[in-house]
């Protein structure tokens, strides 16, 4: 019998959960990074599409979580245990952050401009503070990235702009 797969399509400064055979999908990865939280055994998978490192950023008082590295990884792990992954065995990876514009200026602003860099770097540190570990990432460069994920198979497809497509 064949089963019908749904692609669930996930935003920008978005977040979903699916249980295979479903796979979920996010585009337009440029500095943002699209982290991916799953329970192998489960088949059960959550992805994040993060767009900035930190919520002190914000200007609201009612922030949207899933825009910001420090809030989007807890709000996902929640997503994917109540969705039935367990905690302990959590795995993750995670593609895009890329350096999207070049800058001549050697300025504090540089800092401030290099957002992919940052985004990774956040990610990953809200990663270990959870103690889940990164299995496969594909970070970096100045290319675009459309990643998806299969929680049946584990493996993250990523499709870079002019460099094909590769899984990890």
């Amino acid at each position: 019998m064949n089963e019908i797969v749904q692609v669930v399509k996930v935003g920008i400064a978005d977040m979903n959960v699916v249980k295979a055979p479903n796979v979920i999908r996010t585009s337009g990865l440029g500095s943002c990074v699209g982290v991916v939280i799953f329970d192998h055994m489960k088949e059960v998978a959550g992805l994040a599409h993060v767009m900035l490192p930190d919520s002190s950023l914000a200007r609201a008082e009612n922030i949207n979580v899933a825009k910001y590295a420090d809030t989007a990884i807890e709000a996902l792990i929640h997503l994917v245990v109540q969705a039935g992954g367990r905690k302990g065995v959590l795995k993750a990876k995670m593609a895009g952050g890329a350096q999207m514009f070049q800058f001549q200026s050697t300025s504090a602003n540089t800092d401030m401009m290099r957002i992919g860099p940052r985004n990774v770097e956040a990610v990953k540190q809200q990663l270990q503070r959870f103690h889940i570990p990164i299995i496969a990432e594909d970070v970096g460069g100045n290319s675009g990235r459309t990643i998806e994920f299969n929680p049946k198979t584990g493996l993250l497809l990523i499709r870079t702009v002019s460099q094909g497509v590769k899984e990890i």
